[in-house]
């Protein structure tokens, strides 16, 4: 049974991690859509950017292993060029210090 509920947390501590990576992955490259679009087209107004709500807050991970799963996922999306550098360590200092 703990192992189970190990695998569910850990579970859920990447999905929020990924689903709080892709949703500042979309409003950043929404940002520079508009910014594009802004500098093509300066006479018209662009829309005001659309408003996310915050994804749910993952459960803190209690254990090692957990937290370096979430690490090797953080490293995964830098390496496949999803995350800056910057956006890469900090999430790895929340993940470390949570």
């Amino acid at each position: 049974m703990p192992g189970l509920i190990r695998g569910v947390a850990r579970t859920a501590a990447i999905a929020g991690t990924a689903t709080a990576v892709s949703n500042r992955v979309s409003r950043r490259q929404a940002g520079r859509w508009a910014d594009e679009q802004q500098a093509q087209e300066p006479q018209y107004a662009a829309p005001p950017p659309q408003q996310y709500a915050a994804p749910p807050a993952a459960a803190p991970a209690a254990d090692m292993d957990s937290k370096l799963d979430q690490l090797r996922e953080l490293a995964e999306l830098k390496a496949a060029g999803v995350l800056t550098e910057l956006e890469f360590e900090q999430q790895k200092a929340r993940i470390l210090t949570g």
